[in-house]
């Protein structure tokens, strides 16, 4: 009896063994990066910066954020020039830092290695990145609005900024291969269909990631859109707010224009006013949705009404 647990614990160990040489060594598995002709006409270049700047927000994490400032507007001359950290004080599972995308950052990528990073998480050396960028999200964007995208920031100026190499903490080190996934592509919707085309934008700008509840490493779906993600600042905890449209607790008192109104106001810098250091800031970056057309800020917010209204009620601001 004890030689046949002694061989059913090594025939467990060897599998456990075995399974987690795969996941270190084999995965992630999302296919070879491909071969892809971007167009860099100003018409195509144009519109990934929208994209990049107002939409998607690529240039939130991939620039440096001036936090003396409400919503940490971007600082001039620091586009896409990395370096953004995320660790352990904010509760992340290491030490993650956002990579230099000018020019200068990735000369030698190829543009599929750059599109494979953006829609599934593996980098040019085949390496999973953890999902502090939502490449969930962007992999169900238009084909062409990514390739857009990277036309824009191989436009760039170059800035050298050499960023720090990330650590992970185990067992993230290995379940972080688990979750980059092959893309699953859609077409734009066209904006005459403002729920559809609202729905893509909501998804593009993932919307979803900041205003969901975040518990034990995933977000709770049945909680979707209600708010209270929680974010350590300096001086605090911030939590996101409710933008289902319950009447309550929600956006559902919020009028169209009321909508529109809120994103549009923070594009003049008046409004973008100093904080003081007892202040907690936001990490939404307000100043740079508010350059947002305002066409598809209504599509978001057509889209938002046809969420299921929850009821969750979110205290913002709790000081230490």
């Amino acid at each position: 009896m004890k030689k046949i647990l002694i061989s059913i614990l090594a025939i467990v160990v060897i599998a456990i063994i075995c399974g987690l040489i795969y996941v270190k060594y084999f995965l992630p598995n999302v296919g070879a990066p491909e071969d892809i002709t971007l167009n860099t006409s100003m018409e195509h270049i144009q519109h990934g910066a929208y994209l990049a700047n107002h939409v998607t927000v690529c240039m939130d994490c991939h620039s440096t954020r001036d936090w003396t400032k409400f919503s940490g507007p971007l600082i001039p001359g620091t586009l896409g020039k990395g370096g953004a950290y995320f660790g352990h004080e904010a509760s992340f599972p290491g030490n993650f830092y956002s990579k230099n995308i000018t020019p200068a950052g990735i000369k030698d990528w190829t543009n599929g290695e750059i599109f494979r990073t953006i829609t599934t998480g593996v980098n040019k050396k085949g390496e999973a990145l953890f999902p502090v960028m939502p490449y969930a999200n962007y992999g169900k964007m238009d084909r062409e609005d990514v390739m857009d995208i990277i036309a824009y920031i191989r436009s760039l100026a170059p800035i050298e900024n050499a960023v720090p190499v990330r650590s992970i903490d185990f067992p993230m080190n290995f379940i972080v291969n688990t979750i980059p996934k092959k893309a699953t592509f859609t077409k734009r919707p066209p904006a005459s269909d403002s729920i559809s085309y609202g729905a893509y934008l909501t998804n593009a700008a993932s919307c979803i990631d900041c205003h969901t509840p975040f518990e034990k490493g995933k977000l709770v779906m049945e909680l979707s859109f209600s708010g209270g993600r929680e974010f350590k600042m300096p001086n605090g905890l911030l939590k996101s707010a409710n933008i289902t449209p319950d009447q309550n607790t929600g956006i559902g008192n919020w009028s169209e224009n009321d909508f529109v109104s809120r994103f549009k106001s923070y594009s003049n810098p008046a409004n973008v006013r100093e904080m003081t250091p007892k202040e907690i800031n936001t990490v939404m970056p307000w100043t740079m949705y508010s350059g947002m057309d305002s066409s598809d800020l209504r599509s978001i917010y057509q889209y938002l009404k046809t969420l299921k209204p929850i009821s969750h009620k979110i205290d913002h601001f709790t000081y230490q």
